[in-house]
């Protein structure tokens, strides 16, 4: 029997960009990835969520470069008062954008948080939203990132698998972190 997660109103898709799920640079099951975010954002649509589409502004000559191929996000996006793009200089996708307020104003009080990388925006992203009182839902199945490589006298190679599930480990108990991506549920929020 599938555990299912009590409703959010909001999804975040976090740096969900052509630079980390294809090509040479994307990370491993990507295709997988893309599948269980792909369903997500069908559904919050369907139902009526809030959507926000992060997209990571990269330093020059990184493969997230603003307006570079790599830089471009994967998802079709519906602009709209419901689905929105936030270009964010940071991996914390409230620190210096208005993520905290298009939330607040939508009326959101619950996010599922998915997409790329999870040691780093994905979990800087739920933490804020944790620490602003949001309930929080980081599917297992619906974030990813890279293998950590080896440090000579540190350890060998850690897979991205482990890396992920840690990420989300390390949220500690007030975000649901084992519920599959097919469990998430959704509802339109309440205006404030």
């Amino acid at each position: 029997m599938t555990q299912r997660a009590q409703p959010v109103d909001a999804l975040i898709v976090v740096d969900v960009q052509s630079a980390f799920v294809t090509g040479d640079g994307a990370v491993p099951a990507a295709g997988r990835l893309v599948d269980r975010t792909t369903d997500l954002i069908a559904r919050a649509r369907r139902d009526g969520a809030f959507i926000a589409h992060l997209q990571n502004d990269g330093p020059p000559g990184a493969e997230d470069e603003p307006h570079t191929p790599g830089w471009e996000l994967h998802h079709p996006v519906e602009p709209g008062p419901a689905e929105v793009v936030i270009r964010k200089p940071h991996d914390d996708g409230f620190q210096e954008t208005a993520l905290g307020v298009v939330l607040a104003d939508a009326g959101v009080r619950a996010i599922a948080v998915c997409g790329v990388m999870s040691e780093m925006c994905v979990q800087a992203t739920a933490r804020t939203a944790l620490a602003l009182g949001y309930r929080v839902v980081v599917p297992h199945d619906a974030h990813a990132t890279q293998d950590i490589p080896a440090a000579p006298g540190i350890s060998g190679t850690i897979p991205a698998a482990t890396v992920s599930r840690v990420a989300a480990y390390a949220l500690g108990s007030d975000a649901e972190t084992t519920v599959p991506a097919a469990a998430v549920t959704f509802t339109a929020p309440t205006a404030p």
